[in-house]
């Protein structure tokens, strides 16, 4: 299948390029074909979640721990119960923890390398040495606090949040037992490791850089053959189809959703369509027909990483050839609300910064906007500067307090309201795309829709 034209991909990485593209080889030299979907066969995603992880562990980690000044940080689980940072330092055939995991890194400063230990009866994969023998130590708590007290750290970080789930991985259970076996001098020494944890998850490496735009680049290739005459009989083809399509293509592919697809249909009609009807009030058949204007919001799970994007197709009338100029002319409003966003990515300015004075200026431009970005990575709604609430338009105290840092992943998630004269109605341009941002500025990671598809595919729209 042709992909379709994208615009606004923006300037490329300043990375090593040496590393990368032997990365990037040796990825491609392994890649096993769906049609047009480069999927690595299961033994080799294995072989490149590995690597990346221990790249992070070993060069990322230090870094960000001397940044966020915590020399040691400690993560307890227990198994299928698991910390949402500990499950992504979990080697690629680790699915899950083993009966209670305690991983501990310490950096002890100078030009000393970063200590990773398990507290556990394993090592963890090849990266975590295990440190628990339980003949001398039977006590897997008093074996954590002699690592501890041996190393007489300055900090100790926990993973408790009040503003990130991400960061609030310790139980109750577990905090309890931890603090019975610490002294007085050690408890004192405990702090939140919540700005660690979400520098960890929203921080990609370069290797996970030179992947992400692949990982979207299939994601979009999904949709375009969704949104396709292959999927899509006008007439006949329900929105519930073309969603348990796009799902049975991500099983059939090998890959995964973080969350289930949705489909909906604005037309010339007198039904009201409001952002809530996307997701909470949207009829489950609608069948598509000629002059609908249909939307999907969709993401996959690959090599760890995520996408989320959402994208619309024009279905033609007889006769037509091209989208009605007033369908575009809204759907520029959805491309300029992005601009109006992604120029103020600046680091140290903060998700709510960076909200109201978008909306301020698309309020100048008389664009009706509704802004509800998010960071994405290694979860789908991720860690990071929060960037407006579809309920919360005037800032996000917390999230959104945080700053912005470089070589972090975003949704550029938001939506214009446009009246439609020949509709006699408001329909919404919801837009969402990937990016990234580093210290040339933001980019897209495989571009952004610019032309809303048609069904059928006219030839203008591809290459």
């Amino acid at each position: 299948m042709k992909k379709t034209k994208t615009k606004g991909r923006g300037k490329p990485c300043p990375y090593n390029f040496i590393t990368l593209y032997t990365f990037t080889f040796t990825l491609f030299t392994s890649l096993t074909l769906f049609a047009q979907y480069p999927i690595l066969p299961e033994r080799e995603r294995a072989r490149v979640i590995d690597e990346i992880l221990e790249d992070r562990l070993t060069n990322l980690l230090p870094q960000l721990m001397r940044r966020e000044g915590v020399d040691m940080w400690v993560i307890i689980s227990r198994e299928y119960n698991e910390d949402p940072v500990m499950k992504t330092m979990l080697p690629s055939t680790w699915l899950s923890a083993r009966r209670r995991t305690i991983m501990v890194f310490f950096d002890a400063g100078g030009d000393k390398p970063l200590e990773k230990l398990a507290i556990a009866r394993y090592d963890v994969g090849n990266l975590l040495k295990g440190e628990w023998d339980i003949n001398v130590q039977p006590n897997q708590w008093q074996a954590l606090a002699k690592v501890i007290e041996d190393r007489n750290p300055k900090k100790i970080a926990l993973n408790f949040s009040k503003d990130y789930g991400h960061a609030d991985g310790l139980t109750y259970t577990e905090q309890k037992e931890l603090m019975a076996n610490l002294s007085e001098k050690l408890k004192a020494k405990i702090v939140s490791a919540d700005r660690l944890a979400v520098a960890w998850l929203e921080t990609r490496s370069e290797k996970e850089a030179a992947l992400y735009p692949l990982i979207c680049r299939i994601s979009h290739e999904i949709i375009q053959e969704a949104f396709s005459e292959k999927v899509i009989h006008p007439g006949v083809t329900t929105t519930d189809d073309v969603v348990w399509w796009m799902r049975q293509k991500v099983t059939d592919l090998g890959l995964e959703t973080w969350f289930h697809p949705t489909v909906d249909i604005q037309r010339h009609d007198p039904a009201n369509f409001d952002h809530l009807r996307t997701f909470s009030k949207r009829p489950d058949k609608q069948v598509i027909m000629p002059g609908d204007l249909i939307h999907c919001d969709f993401g996959i799970t690959y090599l760890r990483l995520n996408t989320d994007q959402q994208q619309h197709a024009y279905i033609l009338r007889p006769g037509e050839s091209e989208v009605p100029e007033y369908i575009k002319k809204a759907f520029a409003q959805g491309n300029r609300l992005q601009d109006l966003l992604t120029e103020r990515f600046k680091a140290g300015v903060t998700g709510n910064q960076m909200l109201l004075g978008a909306l301020e200026q698309a309020k100048k431009e008389n664009i009706t906007a509704s802004i509800y970005s998010h960071p994405i990575g290694v979860h789908g709604h991720a860690a990071g500067p929060t960037i407006g609430m579809w309920d919360q338009q005037k800032g996000v105290p917390g999230p959104g307090d945080y700053p912005l840092f470089t070589n972090t992943g975003y949704s550029i998630e938001l939506n214009v309201a446009v009246e439609i004269p020949e509709w006699k109605k408001i329909i919404r341009i919801m837009l969402e795309e990937d990016g990234y941002y580093t210290a040339d500025g933001f980019h897209y990671l495989d571009g952004r829709q610019t032309e809303v598809f048609t069904i059928p595919r006219k030839l203008a729209n591809v290459k």
